[in-house]
């Protein structure tokens, strides 16, 4: 067996196929983009290189066959909260059922960590934000990924345990109909919050974006990055983020709520794109483009997934949540534009949100698992805390 830095184009290829090739047979598989995989490597296109560094290898049988891939990041902004050491990160591992091939390129990436000066690995995880590839899938492999879904092969989570990796947080997905009722309590807090002078509920405008890209910076770095577990993001980039999206946003999908004119709480939802991509093969070129914006106008696509939901602490625990969740449903129960709904995953350190999900009626759907490796035990192992929501 040899190992090789990617570092030429048929290598960048190899990289892209092994995952293909591991998940061969598999009827609900979907590949990923291959333009969105390598942007996760290229400089020019990945913000996170101004923090830190990635690397990328593939394993090749000795008569020449991609036997696995593994990619390291490291990232001063990946930060935890209750760790004190430097930790860096695995990703986009692929493997044949092979714990010694597992092991030699775990060893990679971890030798390659140590000489970055990291002193353990959280894997699998991405070089990037946590909506996309983030987790080992453990459970949930007999339906097929939501778009930005880490989905892998069932035998994977003995080769990362196999290899020393102890379950550092657990990722539950959570799933309704749309058509499904609400809970009585719904419709109750909305009707109160309704009667109260200043609050509102409203769905974006398309044609307004770099507004509410204002909204959801505002009330993101309120409920999220100020808790350790996300960096503030500028509105600048929330404008990027949405004008990119902009082709695929139904903007009856994506709801803030508003207390005098400040924005208090965001519910995001995209139509999930694995249900364009799953024809594509990877490619994304003029011709799937097409074909995606014909989908779209003829309605095919049946599936929402959730991206982001958040109430600014100061509004939490008083039913702003289920006030925002409520309006939505008027607008989308009972249209027949979309008939499946699942949420974005929430972290067992998050029960507030677990909670959430399941006070909508929600049933887990999948469970994904975020692992660590520690490198020097003189750090002792501790799972992720629980959500400070002071």
């Amino acid at each position: 067996m040899q190992i090789a830095e990617v570092n030429n184009p048929q290598l960048a290829w190899d990289f892209l196929e092994v995952n293909a090739m591991m998940n061969a047979g598999n009827a609900n598989y979907i590949r990923a983009l291959n333009n969105e995989v390598n942007e996760v490597f290229d400089p020019a296109k990945n913000k996170n290189f101004k923090w830190g560094k990635a690397k990328r290898w593939v394993a090749f049988a000795d008569n020449g066959e991609p036997i696995g891939r593994v990619a390291a990041f490291t990232n001063e902004k990946y930060i935890n909260k209750g760790t004190e050491f430097k930790t860096g990160g695995v990703g986009f591992f692929d493997c044949i059922n092979d714990q010694a091939t597992a092991n030699v390129l775990f060893d990679t990436a971890k030798e390659w960590l140590i000489s970055e000066g990291m002193e353990a690995m959280d894997g699998p995880i991405n070089f990037g934000d946590r909506d996309k590839w983030w987790g080992l899938m453990v459970e949930g492999f007999e339906q097929a990924p939501m778009y930005g879904m880490s989905y892998n092969p069932s035998y994977y989570k003995a080769l990362f345990e196999g290899y020393g990796f102890k379950n550092y947080y657990n990722q539950y997905y959570y799933y309704m109909n749309v058509d499904d009722p609400l809970p009585e309590k719904f419709p109750e807090r909305y009707e109160k919050f309704n009667a109260k002078p200043g609050y509102a509920v409203k769905h974006i405008k398309l044609q307004n974006l770099e507004k509410y890209a204002g909204d959801f910076a505002t009330v993101y770095n309120a409920a999220w990055a100020q808790h350790g577990e996300a960096k503030e993001i500028t509105k600048e980039q929330v404008v990027k983020l949405f004008k990119k999206m902009k082709p695929i946003m139904d903007e009856r999908v994506v709801w803030f709520a508003y207390y005098k004119e400040d924005p208090i709480a965001m519910f995001i939802n995209i139509p999930d794109l694995n249900q364009y991509f799953k024809h594509f093969n990877g490619e994304f070129g003029l011709l799937q483009k097409l074909q995606l914006l014909w989908m779209k106008w003829r309605g095919t696509n049946k599936r929402l997934t959730g991206l982001a939901f958040g109430v600014v602490p100061k509004y939490q625990a008083l039913g702003v949540d289920s006030y925002l969740i409520y309006a939505a449903g008027l607008q989308l129960q009972g249209k027949g534009w979309y008939l499946q709904y699942e949420m974005g995953w929430a972290g067992d350190w998050n029960p507030k949100m677990v909670n959430i999900y399941k006070s909508l009626g929600g049933k887990q759907s999948r469970q994904m698992v975020t692992f660590r490796y520690i490198f020097d035990e003189k750090y002792p192992f501790e799972r992720h805390p629980e959500m400070d929501y002071k």
